[in-house]
């Protein structure tokens, strides 16, 4: 009677029916605590994953390498720092660069992420050429973050560098010439001059560059 009591219906469901039911599932938390069977149906999940977000979980180098490894249909993974608990690094970037799904991503956010610098940026966007999207606003890059993506992004549309006070307007220049599809760009609390963004404009007549009163006005001011 006790063995008929602890069985459970969902003991009953094959590994594929877990892991399509785990594709509904937004936290990773717990994963790995539970039986065999509940962690290969989760591994399954993430392998057929496009999108992963980890905002606001307490994640640290080994574990975001070990769940994006897996994760080999991804195209949009984000990182970004929702808690203080966050101990993502460079290591980290350095682990997903050598990701099977790195080439394939199209969106990399780790907005905030305050042990990331430009060692672990370089590093994954050598890799990651497919990006369209970027957010590395808050982190503690410069202008070499700047140039390497103007090297190795072809196809970035948009780019948030809100906050990273060690970037110059040289680097804005690099990846505005580097990056001809580039629509958007985030220069919110940089020391950033209205000349310069005059400039980047007659570079690139169509991008927007943010906060959105600075586009309206420099606009105004070349008709």
């Amino acid at each position: 009677m006790g063995d008929r009591e602890s069985f459970s219906p969902v003991d009953g469901l094959s590994v594929d029916v877990l892991a399509n039911c785990f594709m509904l599932l937004f936290s990773f938390e717990d994963w790995a605590r539970v039986c065999r069977k509940w962690r290969e149906a989760m591994k399954q999940s993430i392998a057929q994953r496009e999108k992963l977000s980890f905002a606001g979980w307490k994640m640290d180098d080994i574990s975001i390498g070990r769940l994006v490894e897996g994760a080999y249909s991804l195209k949009e993974l984000d990182i970004s720092r929702a808690c203080w608990g966050c101990q993502i690094t460079d290591d980290g970037l350095y682990k997903i660069s050598f990701t099977k799904c790195c080439s394939k991503l199209t969106s990399v956010s780790m907005w905030g992420m305050t042990g990331i610098t430009d060692k672990g940026v370089l590093q994954l966007v050598s890799r990651a050429s497919s990006l369209q999207h970027l957010n590395i606003g808050g982190t503690f890059i410069s202008d070499e973050s700047l140039f390497a993506i103007a090297s190795h992004c072809p196809h970035l549309k948009v780019l948030i560098l809100w906050s990273c006070r060690h970037v110059t307007e040289r680097g804005l220049f690099a990846v505005i010439r580097g990056c001809p599809k580039l629509k958007s760009i985030n220069i919110w609390g940089m020391s950033i001059s209205s000349r310069c963004c005059k400039d980047l404009l007659t570079i690139n007549p169509h991008l927007q560059i943010k906060p959105g009163g600075i586009h309206i006005q420099l606009t105004q001011g070349l008709i």
